[in-house]
């Protein structure tokens, strides 16, 4: 189990109701936009307030605790997996994002032709497809 009052004071973020109910809906529901996390705590803490989650949202990404993901073409998303360097496969129909390993072995796409002088510390990678479930209605 995940001791987010921990990774909160670990970064140097107090402690609080809305911080720890955004944590939990994203563990619980990673890839989701800010309406979806809004309706996910509320359904816990009716009161907070669109401000409150667009502000923790922002301290949490800004601490590095989650991340902030926007594929080209589609809104913003948010996860808790930050501990690793992973990539995302996007349905082109319906928007669902999944989690992808990092490419291993022989991969020329990661490596800069010219870095132009840049420091380059990470690559993004985004795979398009058609997931599943519009596979299938095409079938």
């Amino acid at each position: 189990m995940v001791d987010f009052e921990a990774q909160l004071r670990s970064a140097s973020l107090r402690v609080t109701r809305p911080r720890l109910a955004v944590l939990a809906a994203l563990r619980d529901h990673p890839h989701v936009d800010t309406d979806q996390v809004i309706a996910l705590v509320r359904t816990d803490h009716p009161k907070v307030s669109h401000q409150a989650i667009y502000d923790v949202l922002r301290a949490l990404t800004e601490a590095g605790l989650v991340r902030r993901i926007q594929p080209a073409g589609a809104t913003a998303r948010y996860e808790s997996r930050v501990a690793d360097n992973h990539h995302h496969v996007v349905c082109r129909r319906c928007g669902a994002i999944a989690d992808v390993e990092c490419a291993a072995g022989h991969t020329p796409c990661l490596t800069a032709s010219d870095d132009h002088g840049f420091v380059i510390d990470e690559a993004e990678v985004v795979y398009w497809g058609t997931c599943p479930d519009c596979s299938e209605g095409n079938r």
